[in-house]
């Protein structure tokens, strides 16, 4: 039967994602419209953006958080740029992100000495090939195929290269080692749910010595350029940004901060996001017709949860069908309100992918199970 109640907040997209509980746009009402971002206030509240950051996240005292511009792309791209080249590379990717970062390498940095070790959609590559003599290049959380990494252990402490992760559907949901992570990005719009545009960028002192020591052999961007006459410019990890930033999307940025600060940070932020995805977790379980992308539980993501159909008669129509009814049920959840965007990857395989991190209320998830079993009934109808 069709449900009767709807999620409170139909807002499931994994990107940009759900505000926090509560947000209205009277969040916005302190923000610094109309000024400079390098006058005294705005700059501020720049710096109030990373130092609430790093406390929240645990950040070592010797690392360095700033704001980039173009979110979590214009931080990878940045660190790509800037990094590789002095040694050979190796780069982890199972979906689309980790697969754009190896053909930035390939193609567009023409990295001579590099190593591209993929696996599907649903799977992880073999971690353990990690050579640390190299550099590595990897998502944290495979945001388009509902893998993360399971831990940190396979990443050398004595590493001579630089472990470089693409970590923006994992930070503020999952537990970072940050002493095994040398650079670190991640954007505005994942986990606290901020505005678009901004990028946040972590430098290790391992990092910043590469900066101060290695100059890449092509030509870099302006909004790139993190160096001064073979010196850190500093000024960029204490609220001088490269560009123009949003005011308005910074003081977001506060309100959410200050929302994770509220609830009781970090821990609290993980276990919102890891009670989200055991109402799946239970569901799926007694479903005969969905299941997890990712089969391991030790690998499947609390934030980007993905689900592939299972149901022999779905299986038995063409790819191209399968892709059209996928999209049907979309779509009516769509119309009904009970769940906004929440289509796979238009490059992964066809299913739904659900973000449970924590700006999303529990019971909002509980009351979408019964809708997703009423549409795929409405949808199989079509069959």
């Amino acid at each position: 039967m069709k449900p009767s109640l709807r999620p409170n907040n139909p807002c499931f997209s994994s990107g940009p994602c759900a505000k926090r509980p509560g947000w209205t746009l009277d969040a916005l009402k302190g923000a610094a419209v109309g000024r400079s971002h390098r006058a005294k206030d705005g700059k501020a509240k720049l710096a109030e953006v990373i130092e609430r950051s790093k406390k929240i996240l645990g950040l070592p005292a010797d690392y360095i958080l700033g704001i980039v511009p173009a979110s979590d792309t214009g931080a990878v791209e940045m660190a790509l740029w800037l990094l590789l080249g002095e040694r050979p590379a190796d780069v982890f990717c199972w979906e689309t992100f980790g697969s754009a970062w190896a053909t930035d390498c390939q193609s567009q940095l023409n990295l001579k000495d590099l190593r591209v070790l993929k696996a599907d959609y649903g799977k992880i590559p073999d971690l353990s090939q990690a050579d640390w003599t190299h550099d590595v290049v990897f998502t944290w959380n495979g945001t388009t195929s509902g893998v993360r990494v399971p831990n940190g252990d396979w990443i050398a402490t004595d590493r001579q290269g630089l472990s470089i992760c693409d970590a923006t559907s994992a930070v503020f949901a999952m537990d970072m080692p940050w002493d095994k992570l040398d650079v670190v990005t991640w954007s505005w719009q994942k986990a606290l749910g901020g505005e678009g545009g901004h990028g946040m960028l972590v430098l290790s002192p391992s990092a910043v010595k590469r900066l101060e020591s290695y100059t890449p052999d092509r030509p870099l961007p302006k909004i790139f350029r993190m160096t001064k006459r073979g010196k850190l410019v500093r000024g960029v990890f204490e609220g001088e940004t490269i560009n123009t930033p949003s005011m308005l999307c910074v003081e977001d940025a506060l309100d959410g901060l200050k929302w994770a600060e509220s609830i009781g940070g970090l821990p609290a932020l993980i276990a919102r996001s890891a009670a989200n995805l055991k109402v799946i977790e239970d569901w799926v379980a007694n479903s005969n017709w969905a299941a997890f992308l990712a089969e391991d539980p030790a690998i499947r993501s609390s934030t980007s949860v993905c689900l592939k159909f299972t149901d022999p008669a779905y299986l038995a129509l063409p790819a191209e069908e399968q892709g059209k009814r996928a999209k049907s049920l979309v779509s009516l959840l769509d119309r009904e309100r009970a769940a906004f965007d929440i289509d796979s990857k238009r490059d992964a395989p066809a299913g739904l992918r659900v973000w449970c991190g924590a700006t999303v209320d529990t019971p909002d998830v509980q009351l979408l199970m019964p809708w997703l079993d009423w549409a795929y009934g409405e949808v199989k109808a079509t069959f």
